[in-house]
């Protein structure tokens, strides 16, 4: 197989971007006469309206500003923030008559913390978990961690960037958290076209130390993944943790750790692997690995090349974790990601031992749960068992590899879905008994 033809690594690229952030409408009017309409040609109800959809839009807008929107017949739709340069105009923050006002910010941000508190309770098992998840708390482009006493920002567009230290701030006082961190990615400033330097508390400490069913994690902030760590695979690492007792256990793409270090500590495992291609998140993996007395087996390499080389030499896991990085940032990126999902999956299934336990995942919410399904099933026909000491492992002779699909899970409840978004669905967790 050859080397994919893009990086897979979480480490963020950038890119040039051609607008800055100097004008920033931080107070939203509360009069709706002072509120600029865009006219839309076909309204939908979505959180996310595209640029294509609207009529010339009113000069003087600035980005980021405030905007109401309504259809040619004059009925107000609702009101979001306008960003001319992205191709997802508008971010809607309410629909209706009635535009926001600053009383709008504390309600959604209370109703977000009731969720992870009163319904789902998770102060009970975590001082990590995600306060703010964009569209499915009704914010949309505007994502929060909290980290025992920091609040880790990310804002995915112009409009919530602009509004995010403001956010951070009211999230503390309601978290009574000592401290905030602001940052955008990579991707989203290309779309979204603006540059912006991170924004942060007086203090912020380098890392922090949480826990999630008692076992502790490292989160550093400077050169992190996203807001940190990945809450999202919380209730996943513990699910793994309960078939690998006494077993052999592969963590491709480990990052931190996360996978692996559940194994060993909540599971039990005999002997774990961890592979991860980026130094850095690899350093943390062995600092937290450290922090909980667990002995693991930590390799910076290349997925792909790891695999090929496990296959030449005859190894096989009892249980298999891959968990890669974003395949597919945008609609240009699906045939590469989903072929890089493909050659994934078809040779990590070919490590594992027959009746052993496959977890996989994508965090591409541009790939379906449907076409996720189909690139593993054929990804099964073409894996089988490793031929030992054979020249060639990239296309096996003998019969396809047999599977058995026995869960599929997702992101943890802190991670809720908009019924309006469905690509707010993004991670997909499949688990699989290879025969």
């Amino acid at each position: 197989m050859p080397h994919p033809k893009r990086p897979y690594s979480r480490t963020p690229h950038r890119r040039p971007v051609v607008m800055d952030t100097t004008q920033r409408p931080h107070v939203e009017p509360l009069d709706v006469a002072q509120i600029p309409f865009l006219e839309i040609g076909a309204p939908l109800p979505q959180p996310n309206l595209y640029r294509k959809r609207f009529r010339q839009p009113p000069n003087g807008l600035l980005p980021g500003q405030l905007v109401g929107v309504r259809t040619p017949d004059g009925k107000t739709l609702g009101f979001g923030l306008y960003n001319p340069v992205s191709e997802m105009a508008v971010r809607m923050l309410t629909w209706g008559e009635s535009p926001p006002d600053e009383a709008l910010w504390d309600e959604r941000l209370r109703a977000a913390i009731d969720l992870r508190d009163t319904t789902l309770k998770l102060g009970d098992v975590t001082d990590a978990c995600r306060l703010v998840h964009a569209e499915g708390d009704l914010l949309s482009g505007f994502v929060a961690d909290q980290y025992a006493d920091v609040i880790s920002v990310e804002a995915f567009s112009l409009g919530m960037f602009q509004r995010a230290e403001s956010l951070a701030r009211r999230l503390c006082e309601l978290r009574g958290a000592k401290h905030w961190l602001v940052r955008t990615s990579p991707h989203s400033e290309t779309q979204e076209g603006y540059d912006a330097e991170p924004l942060r508390s007086e203090s912020l400490p380098n890392s922090v130390t949480v826990q999630e069913f008692g076992t502790r994690f490292k989160v550093r902030f400077e050169g992190g993944h996203k807001t940190g760590f990945f809450c999202d695979q919380r209730d996943n690492r513990k699910r793994l943790a309960e078939f690998c007792e006494g077993k052999s256990v592969l963590d491709l793409c480990c990052y931190t750790g996360g996978f692996a270090i559940q194994a060993k500590v909540l599971g039990k495992a005999a002997d774990v692997t961890g592979v991860e291609i980026d130094e850095q998140p690899l350093e943390l993996a062995k600092e937290n690995a450290n922090l909980n007395q667990a002995r693991i087996n930590f390799v910076n390499a290349d997925a792909f090349a790891y695999m090929r080389d496990m296959l030449q030499n005859g190894r096989q896991y009892d249980v298999v974790v891959l968990d890669p990085p974003k395949l597919i940032r945008n609609r240009e990126e699906i045939e590469d990601g989903t072929r890089l999902h493909f050659d994934f999956n078809r040779l990590a299934m070919r490590l594992v031992k027959p009746g052993g336990l496959f977890m996989t995942c994508s965090c591409a919410g541009l790939l379906s749960h449907e076409e996720f399904n189909k690139l593993l099933c054929s990804a099964a026909r073409q894996a089988g068992p490793p031929e030992p000491g054979s020249e060639n492992t990239e296309r096996p002779r003998h019969l396809p590899r047999q599977m058995q699909i026995i869960e599929r899970t997702g992101a943890g409840g802190d991670h809720p879905i908009s019924g309006n978004c469905p690509e707010s669905e993004y991670l997909k967790a499949v688990w699989m008994r290879m025969l």
